[in-house]
């Protein structure tokens, strides 16, 4: 584990590289000297972003896509720099690309308000994502489409999983030769919403449908992968299928 300039780099298999940051996880995917960075975190995960590569050998001439497991704010940070400075694609379902565009135009079930007072633990996850550019964030409107059910020719060769409910195009990434699978907010670890850990869905002040949330979690369940990567929070180890029980019982916040 490292910590290049304020973040967390962390090795999880070969190949797979969480970038922690602000309490928002950005996932490095390498291949043949190749990079597909999934999720792109928050504007100050920029530098960030070049120190994690430069610690696993790598540089920003080697990113060759940014996906986008939905396009939440916390989740497009530099992907608009990333695609304006190095031409660098970006993947998001369609159903996300005007969410992209405009990433704070977003449906919840709840209202956000009441969050920090009801959940004070979650003040300094919030605070942190504040200061990382959470209120800031540009939009991108040039974006690919992510198709479900497929393989996406990008390093890590992710296959594509369909998990609306966070968002309503929100997608999973299966790497099924590394056994893992990359959650985005489908199922986090930690909700930056309640401060509460251990595998569980995101509070309603950012999820539009906990009911289908919920639901989708079959598909990840499904994977049988034993390492999850969730959007937010610590990796988990013990398995898909029981990271997924776990968040049915947690249940929505």
């Amino acid at each position: 584990m490292r910590r290049p300039g304020g973040g967390r780099l962390t090795r999880i298999t070969d190949g797979v590289h969480q970038l922690t940051h602000a309490g928002v996880n950005s996932y490095l995917l390498e291949e043949e000297g190749r990079v597909t960075v999934v999720d792109a975190a928050l504007p100050r995960t920029w530098p960030l972003l070049r120190l994690a590569l430069d610690a696993i050998g790598r540089g920003l001439q080697d990113v060759e896509a940014i996906v986008l497991t939905h396009a939440h704010f916390d989740h497009v940070g530099f992907a608009r720099r990333a695609h304006v400075e190095l031409g660098v694609p970006v993947y998001a379902h369609r159903i996300e690309h005007h969410l992209a565009a405009h990433p704070y135009d977003y449906a919840h079930e709840r209202s956000r308000l009441p969050y920090p007072l009801l959940h004070p633990r979650a003040l300094p996850t919030l605070a942190a994502m504040a200061r990382a550019g959470a209120l800031r964030v540009r939009g991108i409107d040039d974006v690919l489409e992510l198709v479900p059910g497929e393989r996406l020719d990008v390093p890590g060769r992710p296959s594509v999983l369909f998990v609306p409910g966070h968002t309503f195009g929100h997608c999973a990434l299966h790497l099924a030769d590394r056994d893992v699978v990359l959650t985005g907010d489908a199922l986090v670890t930690l909700d930056p919403y309640t401060g509460r850990r251990g595998p569980r869905i995101v509070a309603g002040a950012a999820t539009a449908d906990s009911v289908a949330n919920l639901r989708s979690l079959d598909a990840i369940a499904a994977t049988g992968a034993r390492i999850v990567l969730p959007g937010h929070g610590d990796r988990w180890t013990e398995g898909a299928a029981e990271a997924v029980a776990l968040a049915r019982a947690a249940g929505p916040a």
